[in-house]
């Protein structure tokens, strides 16, 4: 028996909740307002990334014309190493399919228990302090994303540039807007009602079936910058 939309509806919304990084600490940040203020690398333009996992090499296209401070620190952690390693934490497919979620740098050590998974950010050796960046929402005829600030309005969502469409890559975080670190997640469906509340920043181009495959506990074994 199909199930009624309202119900799908109401367990999506209940599904949200695990892509909140739940975090003992205080995640207050200095925020950048855009490229031009940011403590972490920006990107013009689009990358490509490829990441091998235990299941098989999943390749994503990361838009830094949509979402450029978002782009930049998970092309920067690409480049520093930060996700080989780490665990699928979270995979949500019942009752109704959600998210891959992976990311976290404490995960990759043996000594964290798994328990801890997905409560670890990213700490930048340079300061020993941990990057968090801000919620960055692109929207079709704006010049610049909008940061800061979660977006509900229906007519505004409906503008929105980089949406969540299947195979969407996007940013967890905590429930403070400006608190997502090194924690991302793959759509396994479209998730209208993420759109606007959660950074989207790239997409599967190659590999979905590898995503869909990802069981909890598999492991990126590498994920490395084919085109900057």
């Amino acid at each position: 028996m199909k199930r009624p939309s309202w119900i799908t509806s109401a367990l999506s919304l209940l599904l949200c909740l695990p892509l909140l990084v739940s975090c003992a600490r205080s995640t207050t940040a200095s925020v950048p307002a855009g490229c031009a203020q940011a403590s972490s690398p920006c990107l013009t333009g689009k990358a490509t990334v490829q990441m091998t996992t235990n299941r098989g090499a999943i390749t994503l296209e990361i838009n830094g014309d949509a979402a450029p401070v978002t782009a930049g620190n998970f092309v920067d952690l690409v480049k520093r190493g930060a996700y080989n390693g780490t665990v699928f934490h979270r995979v949500v497919r019942e009752p109704v399919p959600f998210v891959v979620q992976g990311g976290d740098p404490a995960s990759s050590d043996p000594k964290t228990p798994k328990n801890s998974y997905g409560t670890g950010s990213f700490v930048d050796p340079a300061t020993g302090q941990a990057r968090f960046i801000p919620l960055e929402v692109k929207f079709r005829g704006e010049d610049q994303p909008r940061y800061s600030r979660v977006s509900t309005n229906p007519s505004d969502l409906l503008q929105i540039e980089l949406a969540h469409e299947r195979g969407a890559l996007a940013m967890a975080r905590s429930q403070a807007p400006d608190s997502a670190s090194a924690q991302f997640y793959i759509a396994l469906r479209p998730l209208p009602e993420l759109d606007g509340r959660y950074a989207v920043f790239g997409r599967v181009t190659k590999g979905m079936d590898v995503v869909d495959a990802i069981q909890q506990d598999d492991k990126i074994i590498k994920a490395e910058l084919l085109k900057p």
